[in-house]
């Protein structure tokens, strides 16, 4: 399913099918880096972290992680999304891409517009971001998006900057 569109990117749910991506992905140094290592060496790893996470989100709330593709060539960048997690009380902007398609602008692309239609389609008036405060491409990213840091969160066994992003709307 298509979540969004922008000039140069599709954003779609996930699939089984795109485990071999997400093997790539979550063994990138930068993932297991500023993210977690999430221990998905396999195809097999790689399909039950599908279907644990991004899947079994969609299915109990409507939205999760999604694979962010180029329009025109469907090449797998990244992925970027909305999640809620046990930890935080609202839903929180996920996203990782591959290390050859950052600083091109298809984070920021894939955030605003997951941002634009995962609140209007969720009737959120509130997203979180949480990142490590010495990953400077992430903390600005989401200044670039309009969110606002609010203070630091605990989370994983890390400190994380803690962001906000309010409707406009409701602003």
């Amino acid at each position: 399913m298509i979540v969004c569109e922008t000039e140069k990117l599709i954003v779609r749910h996930f699939t089984l099918a795109d485990a071999e991506f997400i093997v790539e992905l979550l063994n990138e140094e930068s993932f297991i880096r500023y993210i977690a290592d999430k221990q998905v060496r396999n195809i097999a790893d790689a399909e039950n972290y599908l279907t644990v996470g991004p899947m079994a989100s969609y299915d109990k709330f409507g939205f999760g992680l999604n694979l962010v593709m180029l329009k025109g060539t469907n090449t797998p960048i990244g992925m970027c999304g909305l999640l809620k997690r046990d930890e935080l009380q609202d839903p929180d902007l996920g996203y990782a891409f591959l290390p050859s398609h950052c600083g091109q602008g298809y984070a920021l692309e894939a955030a605003n517009s997951v941002l634009k239609k995962g609140m209007k389609a969720h009737c959120l008036e509130l997203v979180l971001a949480v990142t490590l405060p010495d990953n400077l491409n992430s903390n600005r990213l989401l200044q670039r998006a309009g969110f606002t840091k609010n203070g630091v969160v605990n989370l994983y066994g890390s400190e994380n900057n803690l962001y906000e992003y309010r409707s406009m709307k409701h602003a």
